[in-house]
C-alpha cells in the first residue's frame, strides 16, 4: 500500500498531462518542425516511458532485504 501511495502523485501528473495535451496539435507541430525533430521527440518519449515503468516496478539496483 505504501508503494502505491508513493507513486500515486507521479501517476496523477502523467494522467493530467495525457488529458491536457492535444495529440493532433502535437503531431502538427512535429510535421512543421521536420523529421529530425520528430525522431528525437519519439526517442525522448520512449525513454521517459521506459524510465517511468522502471521506477514504478522497481527497476533494478541492489536491495538489501
Amino acid at each position: 500500500m505504501k508503494t502505491l501511495l508513493r507513486f500515486f502523485p507521479m501517476a496523477l501528473v502523467a494522467l493530467f498531462m495525457t488529458f491536457c495535451l492535444s495529440s493532433c496539435a502535437a503531431i502538427g507541430d512535429i510535421f512543421k518542425a521536420g523529421a529530425y525533430t520528430g525522431i528525437i521527440g519519439v526517442i525522448v518519449v520512449v525513454g521517459v516511458v521506459i524510465w517511468l515503468v522502471s521506477k514504478l516496478f522497481g527497476g533494478g539496483g541492489s536491495r538489501n532485504s
